[in-house]
């Protein structure tokens, strides 16, 4: 199943009252483990920015304008490709990252998106009623570290990686994605199965030769019909 955690960072919290994306940032989970697949891409909104927005994330009109616009491929569209038909999860997207995001697409002259969405902020507040939902508080929580958001602030790819380590937690720790058959590894993106690969030196037998004897002759003992006798050779364990 693959799945994309993604987080915005804007102008403001309305699309109608004039605020635009500034930033997206995504991450790509494959069985529920991340791929080291991710999108990253400023924007400019082509419009002055707010106080209380850039004491949030830190991006100044001017830094953005150098950044293409939204309608831009290799923004909004290039995102949309990067998505697919993935299910998405994000935080408080609901109400705040997914209609934003259709409110651009929709602006720009591009389809919205239909994706599933699963929103943390709901999966946290029903695995855990009554406590601390954020962001922050469930990294926290599971011992994830903030230092670097601390230090930087809010970026829309780190918050991505951090919402994505979340993710797994919620549902169910570092055993998620986990195979016993085979294990995923990313080269420049892209999945492969990995299987173990054997020794190139067996390990040495841990029986004693005087083990070994006295189990021969145990078997010995047990006659030609004994089970060990008829199975040997078969695939099952023996001395």
């Amino acid at each position: 199943m693959r799945q994309i955690v993604f987080d915005l960072e804007t102008t403001g919290f309305k699309f109608e009252d004039g605020h635009r994306i500034v930033e997206i940032g995504a991450v790509e989970l494959l069985d529920g483990a991340v791929t080291g697949r991710t999108f990253h891409t400023y924007v400019n909104p082509e419009r002055d920015m707010p106080d209380g927005a850039y004491r949030v994330h830190g991006l100044s009109a001017e830094f953005l304008s150098k950044f293409p616009a939204f309608r831009a491929a290799s923004v909004g569209p290039a995102f949309c490709a990067f998505a697919g038909d993935a299910e998405l999860i994000a935080h408080n997207g609901e109400s705040f990252d997914l209609p934003f995001l259709n409110a651009e697409l929709e602006a720009a002259g591009l389809p919205r998106l239909a994706n599933r969405l699963l929103d943390t902020l709901f999966l946290a507040r029903k695995r855990y009623p009554g406590a601390p939902a954020s962001l922050d508080a469930l990294c926290q929580k599971f011992g994830i570290d903030t230092r670097r958001r601390q230090r930087d602030g809010h970026g829309a790819l780190l918050d991505s990686q951090l919402l994505a380590s979340v993710y797994i937690e919620l549902t169910g720790g570092a055993q998620a994605g986990f195979k016993l058959d085979e294990a995923v590894y990313s080269v420049d993106g892209q999945n492969s199965p990995r299987r173990a690969r054997p020794r190139p030196t067996p390990l040495a037998p841990l029986l004693r030769p005087e083990e070994e004897a006295a189990h021969a002759a145990f078997i010995a003992e047990l006659g030609p019909g004994a089970l060990w006798t008829k199975h040997k050779g078969s695939g099952l364990p023996s001395a």
